[in-house]
C-alpha cells in the first residue's frame, strides 16, 4: 500500500456549477474557451488554463493503479485559492471549493480531500479551518504567500489562523505559489523549476526565525518539494542566528517539528532528507497531475539506500499517523 500526500484536485463539476453562481462572487471571473476553464481574481490577470487532469479522476484513477497508490490525498490548486479576494468572499470562495472537493472526493474512497483557507485573513482563517475539520477534513493546503502573489505566514493578522492550528492539531501542507515577478525566471521554464523552491525556503526561513513552529507546536506542518533548499541551507540559518545573538528564534528547534514530502527525484537526496530530519517525518508525494511532479513517486524510496522498514514508513504508515486515516 502507498499513501501520496501531495497532489491535487479541482473538481470539473464545481467549475460548472460555478457557472450559475459566479454572481456569488463578484470578484472573480470564470473564463471558458474550446473546452479549457480559466479563473480571475480581484480584476487580476487569469490564471493558467486548469487542465483536464486537474478536474478529471479517470487519468487519476488510473495513474494511481498504475504506480501502486491506493490514496491520494488532495488539495485545490494554489493559482484558484484566491488568497487575493476581500477577506469575506474569499472566505465564501474557500467554503464553496472545500464543500465541491468533500462533496466529489466523498464518493471516490482513494482520495482524500485537503481544505483550502483564506490566508488573506487571520480570523477568517481560523473560522474556515474550525468548519472545514468539523466537516471531516483532514488537513489543509496553503500557499506560502498567503495573499496570492505577497504576504507572509507571520504577519500577526494570522496569529488567530496559527492558534487554531496549535489547538487543533491541524496538519497544514505548505505550498510553493506560481511566482513569476523575478524576470530573471521567465526563461527556460525556471518559475516551476527554481522559483517555486525559492519561494519556498524564505516561507519556511521566516516562520523558523520567528519561533512560529514552537510557539505553535501543535500545527503540524508539511513542507513541500522535499523542504526545498531549506535541509540543505539549514547551517547557513544557524549561522545567521548564531551571528546576531538574541535577534531570531533558532531556526533548529522550528525545523525539528517539520515533516517534508518526498518529492527530491533523487534517491541520494532522499537518503540525505531522511539523515537530516529522521524518517519518521519525512512522507510520500507526487504533485499530481503536473508534469514537474514525480510521477512515478515511489520509485525513489524504492531504489534508496533505506531499510525495508523505513521505505514502508514513507510510502505508508507515516501518512496513515500523521493524518489518521
Amino acid at each position: 500500500m502507498a499513501i501520496d500526500t501531495h497532489a491535487h484536485f479541482i473538481p470539473q463539476a464545481m467549475l460548472e456549477d460555478l457557472r450559475n453562481r459566479i454572481s456569488d462572487f463578484p470578484n472573480i471571473d470564470l473564463i471558458e474557451q474550446s473546452g479549457s476553464f480559466q479563473l480571475a481574481f480581484a480584476g487580476g490577470s487569469p490564471s493558467r488554463p486548469i487542465m483536464g487532469r486537474l478536474r478529471e479522476t479517470e487519468d487519476r484513477n488510473a495513474w494511481m493503479k498504475q504506480n501502486g497508490i491506493d490514496v491520494q490525498i488532495s488539495g485545490g490548486w494554489v493559482d484558484a485559492f484566491g488568497n487575493q479576494l476581500p477577506a469575506d468572499e474569499g472566505a465564501e470562495w474557500a467554503r464553496y471549493c472545500n464543500k465541491w472537493l468533500m462533496k466529489t472526493c466523498g464518493n471516490d474512497s482513494g482520495i482524500v480531500p485537503l481544505a483550502i483557507l483564506p490566508t488573506q485573513s487571520g480570523t477568517h482563517a481560523a473560522a474556515v479551518m474550525q468548519e472545514a475539520l468539523n466537516d471531516g477534513f483532514k488537513g489543509f493546503m496553503i500557499g506560502a504567500q498567503t495573499k496570492g502573489i505577497g504576504g507572509t505566514l507571520d504577519d500577526p493578522d494570522l496569529d488567530p489562523f496559527w492558534a487554531k492550528a496549535h489547538e487543533t492539531g491541524a496538519v497544514i501542507l505548505l505550498h510553493p505559489v506560481f511566482d513569476a515577478s523575478d524576470p530573471r525566471v521567465l526563461d527556460f521554464d525556471m518559475v516551476n523549476a527554481v522559483s517555486r523552491i525559492n519561494d519556498q525556503t524564505i516561507a519556511l526561513a521566516r516562520i523558523l526565525f520567528t519561533g512560529h513552529l514552537t510557539k505553535y507546536s501543535g500545527a503540524k506542518v508539511i513542507a513541500s518539494t522535499g523542504g526545498a533548499a531549506l535541509p540543505y541551507a539549514l547551517g547557513r540559518l544557524i549561522r545567521n542566528f548564531k551571528a546576531h545573538p538574541g535577534k531570531y528564534s533558532d531556526p533548529r528547534e522550528g525545523f525539528s517539528q517539520l515533516y517534508f514530502d518526498s518529492i527530491v527525484f533523487e534517491p541520494e537526496v532522499l537518503d540525505f532528507l531522511v539523515a537530516r530530519v529522521g524518517v519518521e517525518r519525512v512522507l510520500l508525494g507526487s504533485d499530481w497531475p503536473f508534469p514537474i511532479g514525480d510521477l512515478e513517486p515511489c520509485e525513489v524510496v524504492k531504489k534508496s539506500s533505506l531499510s525495508s522498514n523505513n521505505k514502508a514508513r514513507i510510502l505508508e504508515t507515516n501518512a496513515q499517523v500523521l493524518f489518521k486515516l
